[in-house]
């Protein structure tokens, strides 16, 4: 059955003999008008400081902003390098490279093999009306080359409305699991991502609800609405995100009309850093160093505001370290749900924090840059590891073109950054604290045992049946540049 057993990171193992998920339900809840309602909104490649809340000089947000003034902020919440693995990451509440995968087990994105378990799941077991919209993501990276049996609806989610990976060329809708349009009108795809949302809380304001709204802005190929095309001074990029305000503002608005803004948690975060090197279709991630698909700080780091008046206080703070991973914990907890006790999950509740009980939480936190391990954070300390694979195809080539050229480089030595002093990771202080980095070594080298590395399956990483991960040689060269 299930029990509330958070397995976190490295520390925890696979649970031997528990009862599979679907004999595994629990009934001590709360009634579900005690239940609050979630709404997760998750932009694409939206950077650390695209936001006026977090810097930004020339973009305004004034709706997220007011967010963060009657919520809290996180300033070192973390999500994952690209697209695909990052959505497995927040809605599995596990490292990409630990999940299982439906099929081609190498891929960059993976296709979510339907035994993990989502925080849809969950909160259906919790009985939460639940619906996605937006960009999936995880039932394979294309517009037409997707399985249909991985859409939302076979994860958890009762409605679904959106497109099934990138914008890289093109955008098709589904509706359920049927193509519904063709090469869809990008300029509206944020306003109509948030009419359906809105439809959805005004039929389910009378039971618990969880809303996944997932915006296919702002990765390229960026697209705005005439309504907003030329406003923002901070050129087409800022266009785009102020266009992501308005419509986060509407569902705020929504909420409050229902009567609902004192029982509702809304989350706002991106999925990876920003694009870089793109001109006025790029975002900026200063103070931090690095882009999207890198794992210096702004490859991974995002920005994250939450806000539920009266239980979330005004005007606050987090710095403590965070990440898309703690949110299935720490929504199952609110519900009054428990996590699946047959698997690691590494996220950890983190309801004290959001709260305001609780300042500080200790935990290692991982960046993975697709299959391979590339640094380790605890408390104020990160490093950054030598890079292991062959040079040939190695990841940190492959993606030169996404991140400054000074930052698209091999590793060949341990490097140790203290992030509170020096948070753009210029000065690399390994030689004045080799104890620290022995300490975070041996964190890396358990974390390459239980979730894994580019060259081992790790002995906490799941499969439920379908083909290991082979992440050594020719074959993971030539993968890795896909």
């Amino acid at each position: 059955m299930f029990e509330k057993l958070l397995l976190t990171g490295v520390a925890g193992r696979l649970a031997a003999g528990v009862a599979l998920l679907a004999s595994c339900l629990t009934a001590a809840a709360p009634a579900a008008a005690d239940k609050p309602n979630f709404i997760v909104i998750f932009t694409d490649d939206q950077g650390y400081q695209d936001l006026g809340c977090f810097g930004s000089p020339d973009i305004e947000t004034p709706r997220i902003d007011r967010m963060a003034a009657e919520g809290m902020r996180f300033t070192n919440f973390y999500a994952q390098t690209v697209c695909g693995p990052s959505r497995a990451a927040l809605l599995t509440g596990s490292y990409p490279l630990r999940v299982a995968r439906h099929a081609d087990p190498d891929s960059i994105h993976p296709e979510l093999h339907t035994d993990e378990v989502t925080i849809a799941e969950i909160l259906k077991q919790q009985g939460y009306a639940t619906a996605a919209f937006g960009k999936w993501d995880l039932a394979g990276h294309h517009q037409f080359r997707y399985v249909p049996e991985l859409l939302p609806t076979h994860q958890g989610f009762d409605e679904y409305f959106g497109t099934p990976g990138s914008n890289d060329q093109a955008v098709n809708l589904i509706r359920g699991t049927r193509r519904v349009e063709i090469n869809a009108d990008m300029s509206t795809l944020t306003r109509r991502y948030t009419d359906e949302a809105l439809d959805f809380l005004d039929r389910h304001r009378d039971q618990p609800f969880f809303v996944y709204l997932a915006h296919t802005m702002p990765h390229t190929r960026l697209a705005v609405s005439e309504a907003f095309k030329g406003k923002s001074a901070g050129g087409f990029y800022g266009d785009v995100i102020e266009e992501i305000d308005f419509n986060v503002g509407r569902v705020l608005d929504r909420v409050q009309q229902l009567g609902l803004d004192e029982n509702t948690y809304v989350i706002f975060t991106s999925d990876n850093g920003p694009w870089l090197l793109r001109g006025d279709h790029g975002g900026h991630a200063d103070p931090l160093r690095g882009a999207k698909t890198s794992c210096w700080e702004g490859g991974l780091r995002v920005p994250c505001v939450m806000r539920a008046p009266g239980r979330i206080p005004a005007a606050s703070q987090c710095d403590a370290v965070t990440a898309t991973i703690d949110l299935l914990p720490t929504l199952a907890q609110l519900a009054g749900g428990t996590v699946p006790a047959d698997r690691v999950i590494d996220g950890v509740d983190i309801s004290g924090l959001m709260h305001g009980e609780q300042d500080q939480l200790q935990r290692p936190f991982y960046y993975y840059q697709h299959d391979s391990l590339r640094a380790v954070r605890a408390g104020k300390w990160k490093l950054m590891l030598p890079h292991t694979e062959p040079v040939q195809g190695s990841i940190a080539t492959k993606w030169r073109r996404h991140v400054a050229k000074e930052d698209a480089v091999r590793i060949g030595r341990p490097q140790l950054y203290d992030l509170d002093a020096d948070i753009g990771e210029t000065t690399n202080v390994a030689a004045e604290h080799p104890e620290k980095v022995a300490e975070l070594m041996e964190l890396a080298e358990q974390a390459r045992q239980d979730i894994g590395d580019h060259d081992r399956f790790g002995a906490g990483a799941r499969t439920f049946g379908a083909p290991r991960r082979t992440l050594s040689g020719e074959q993971a060269a030539n993968n890795q540049g896909r």
